[in-house]
């Protein structure tokens, strides 16, 4: 548990082959299903400040109450993914804390000194993240995700669904 963030609820791996994430996540370590998101629609997003059009592919799952989160990046847009497959390989990039008052962790968060990497918005303004820079721990970087909108519910049905899977249809589509 951290004093500033809260409890960890997910764990994001970058992945080239997302297709490949998924069967190794489904079949080798039994963990689903995934809704998988081939094309995410941001609002908006920056790296650095900067507008970059990113595009992502993402699943996500539960193991127990801790969300599994897969992303591929579709192009070469800059972003704190490609600076991690470069830097470290595919693997664990980020911890995400997740919150109902968003803007008041994000400015406890800079306030502390965190720098803001890249963010931006899916859903409008109840679906902002933010992902910080740690310089102090080589890789794994620190987000926070507001869940007070759509999100959260999404991301609840997400944990039920994963509480009851049976194995059966392990990936599962999202419609925008």
């Amino acid at each position: 548990m951290s004093r500033l963030f809260g409890k960890v609820c997910q764990n994001g791996y970058v992945v080239r082959d997302i297709d490949a994430a998924l069967r190794f996540w489904t079949q080798t370590l039994r963990v689903g299903p995934f809704f998988y998101i081939e094309r995410v629609e941001m609002d908006w997003f920056r790296y650095r400040s900067v507008e970059s059009p990113v595009e992502l592919s993402i699943a996500l799952a539960n193991s127990g109450d801790l969300q599994i989160e897969l992303i591929q990046q579709r192009n070469d847009a800059p972003s704190m993914y490609l600076d991690f497959l470069r830097d470290h390989g595919e693997g664990l990039q980020h911890m995400s804390w997740w919150t109902y008052d968003y803007q008041a962790l994000y400015d406890r968060a800079l306030a502390e000194g965190f720098t803001v990497g890249h963010e931006g918005q899916i859903g409008g303004p109840q679906g902002r993240f933010a992902y910080f820079e740690t310089s102090g721990h080589a890789g794994t970087l620190v987000e926070i995700s507001d869940i007070s909108g759509g999100k959260g519910k999404f991301f609840e049905h997400i944990r039920k669904a994963a509480a009851n899977w049976d194995g059966g249809d392990p990936v599962r589509a999202v419609r925008p």
